[in-house]
């Protein structure tokens, strides 16, 4: 097991966790820093909520958002840690990953080949959607490794239906680099019935336990400081020390 863990920032008002909270340029690359201290190996940028019923954005509109903390991103930052842009916009890839992004996060199916494309020519990775019943992976025109493989919990989903995505990762990890999106996600307060917001951490660092053990390379998360502290213990006891 070698997980690492992806900090999430959102440049968005209305994000279903903390819309609103790093809503200014200096806000999101203060809380991307911090990630980084916090042990995040890979920070993910975003600037459009996918919550349910949220209203779709234009790519310029997408790209105001985020343009400004990609640019007020140091060099040193940028060539330390990698920099992932979460957009479904191929207009918003091609522009980031010429600001120093290296991973293009892209949660629809419909934009992958064009998403594809920019990334073999700018040698960046790319993250989509692919459950068990998608593969073969062969459509994709690009080299699988260079992919992560994200089987989307919690979207469109039942509680069943994540109780058994999260159950096939061992089979998804054959094929390919896995990226669970492992925090605050409605499955779990689905299973522990906890329905105050901001008090289902645990439950949260569980799944990002879980998806760590069954071969997930990735966990995509809110909280890192605590997601790094668990996944080290649990590297130490199945025998893989995380901190090295």
């Amino acid at each position: 097991m070698k997980c690492k863990v992806m900090g999430i920032v959102n440049v968005t008002p209305d994000s279903f966790s903390d819309g609103g909270k790093f809503n200014t340029p200096e806000e999101a690359i203060r809380r991307a820093k911090n990630l980084i201290e916090e042990g995040a190996a890979i920070i993910d940028i975003g600037g459009e909520s996918t919550r349910p019923g949220a209203t779709p954005l234009k790519w310029d509109e997408e790209w105001a958002r985020v343009e400004p903390v990609l640019r007020g991103l140091s060099p040193q930052l940028l060539g330390s840690v990698p920099i992932s842009i979460d957009t479904y916009h191929p207009e918003t890839a091609e522009r980031a990953i010429a600001l120093g992004v290296s991973i293009v996060n892209c949660v629809f199916k419909e934009p992958i080949r064009d998403m594809a494309a920019i990334c073999v020519k700018n040698n960046a990775e790319l993250v989509i959607p692919c459950r068990i019943g998608d593969l073969p992976l062969g459509s994709v025109p690009m080299d699988a490794g260079r992919l992560y493989l994200d089987p989307m919990i919690g979207f469109g989903t039942t509680r069943e239906e994540d109780l058994e995505i999260l159950r096939s990762i061992p089979e998804l990890a054959k094929h390919g680099r896995v990226l669970v999106g492992a925090s605050r996600k409605r499955i779990v307060k689905r299973l522990t019935g906890e329905k105050a917001h901001g008090k289902d951490l645990a439950g949260n660092l569980a799944l990002a336990v879980w998806a760590a053990i069954s071969g997930a390379s990735v966990v995509r998360v809110h909280d890192v400081r605590e997601t790094v502290q668990a996944l080290r213990v649990t590297a130490v006891l199945t025998g893989v020390d995380e901190a090295n």
